[in-house]
């Protein structure tokens, strides 16, 4: 009875939860294939690790942490790419979206693909994950400074994608996986 019982939570946690942490696999991957098998693990890693789960509020946060953890770990297995500092100019990229202007989800796709997995992963805790900077901090062990400047350019860098109104100035523009 008792296997019956983790079948039966084990489905209703990937029927309640499969939509958000495919969602969030998929901003941290920028593909669908590596969205899914990302997604898949998280759910695997989940009825392995049911055990673990302090309280049912808090299954969202643990599966997204899941999901995170092995991004990071496939990332990490990956070879390093070299990269250019990035060049910005803050002036010329409007602080915020025009009212009414819609945001093409492809482009902004694009635009969070083109980030070092460092900067990636923390603007999606803040905005998908609604972590605080402490949070994120603390979950990624790094001083708080660094994961607001992490986000900051990670910002900058999709304002000036998603909003640029020159794309030469745009494309002149790229991001160093170490800031």
């Amino acid at each position: 009875m008792a296997d019956n019982r983790a079948t039966m939570d084990m489905t209703r946690l990937v029927a309640d939860h499969h939509a958000a942490v495919y969602g969030y696999a998929y901003r941290l991957s920028g593909n669908e294939a590596d969205a899914e098998d990302l997604a898949q693990q998280v759910f695997l890693t989940a009825q392995r690790k049911l055990d673990q789960l302090r309280s049912a509020e808090s299954v969202r946060g643990w599966l997204l942490a899941i999901a995170r953890n092995g991004f990071l770990k496939a990332s990490a297995r990956r070879r390093p790419t070299s990269a250019v500092d990035l060049r910005l100019n803050i002036d010329g990229i409007p602080a915020e979206a025009l009212d009414g202007e819609e945001i093409d989800h492809e482009w902004l796709q694009q635009a969070i693909d083109e980030l070092p997995d460092t900067f990636k992963v923390v603007l999606v805790m803040f905005y998908f994950e609604e972590s605080s900077y402490r949070e994120i901090a603390e979950q990624l062990e790094l001083p708080i400074g660094t994961v607001m400047s992490r986000l900051a350019r990670a910002k900058g860098h999709l304002r000036s994608k998603l909003f640029e109104t020159d794309p030469s100035a745009a494309e002149e523009r790229q991001i160093s996986p170490t800031g």
